[in-house]
């Protein structure tokens, strides 16, 4: 695996080594191996770790198949995949409801990350999964397309430098805006399911934006600041309006969860290009 970076105009200068470990994070072993054999160039030189980099660089990185572990999965169908954005090094596609976003076991082939294998094994590449959606939710989902940036776009995630904004539909009337704060840890009861517990939960924050109310429901924008599982779905049924059509946190039978992850934004890690993933419209 070959992969160039031209540098934007702006970035700093640095030296290679700065630019492989704390910008690009780049692990210990593969840039050990890059050194010894030499397998970094600038401007199609052969260079050195010490040597500074600019902007407007081409940084040229030179990967063996044994320098990073991938897991064989098995191909699914690619006329299932719609992207919403795409290049060398990341894909944002706008995965259906009732599709699972990766298989938990080595024989499925019906995941968004099978058909997404399969789309990509004609260009040589293979996906990675940088976040999940629930089976039951639509839209719009970011998978790197080499384990180069897969780090880089995960630290991204942990830095809140991925923003995401989705589109509910909720039973009852909220009449404003609201910030939930409760900590989410596991049901003891249901393994499925996730629970308000702010003693021994996770710290998770969810903004949550009325758009309009009818006929005893309530649509609604919420904004994760943090990603726990359920995150969205746990923190409106705790405040007593679960999602329509939610099929763990409320009884009332429906064709679908009514949950849909609209918008991801962020700025390429390497051309610092504004990216906006938009998957439109909503399902209802």
């Amino acid at each position: 695996m070959e992969i160039t970076i031209t540098l934007p105009s702006t970035h700093p200068t640095t030296t290679v080594r700065e630019l492989l470990e704390q910008e690009w994070l780049v692990p210990r072993k593969v840039r050990h191996f890059l050194r010894t054999r030499r397998n970094v160039w600038i401007n199609q030189e052969p260079a050195l770790f010490h040597f500074e980099v600019h902007g407007g660089d081409h940084i040229t990185l030179r990967f063996e198949e044994t320098d990073y572990n991938y897991q064989q999965i098995q191909l699914g169908a690619a006329e299932h995949i719609h992207p919403l954005y795409e290049d060398d090094h990341l894909i944002i596609l706008n995965k259906p409801a009732g599709m699972k976003t990766h298989p938990n076991e080595p024989t499925e082939n019906d995941t968004l990350l099978n058909h997404l294998a399969a789309y990509l094994a004609d260009k040589g590449q293979q996906p990675y999964v940088v976040h999940r959606l629930d089976k039951e939710t639509s839209g719009a989902i970011l998978f790197a397309k080499n384990p180069f940036v897969l780090p880089i776009l995960g630290r991204m995630l942990e830095q809140k430098k991925i923003y995401r904004r989705y589109q509910a539909i909720v039973w009852g009337t909220i009449n404003h805006d609201l910030v939930f704060q409760d900590k989410i840890g596991r049901d003891r009861h249901d393994r499925r399911k996730r629970v308000v517990d702010n003693r021994n939960g996770q710290t998770a924050l969810t903004r949550v934006t009325v758009d309009q109310v009818s006929h005893g429901q309530t649509q609604v924008y919420c904004v994760l600041e943090t990603g726990r599982t359920h995150q969205i779905r746990v923190h409106l049924a705790n405040y007593g309006h679960p999602i329509v059509g939610d099929p763990l946190y409320q009884e009332r039978p429906d064709k679908r969860l009514m949950l849909h992850a609209l918008e991801l934004h962020m700025t390429h890690p390497f051309t610092q290009e504004k990216i906006i993933g938009t998957a439109t419209p909503g399902l209802w």
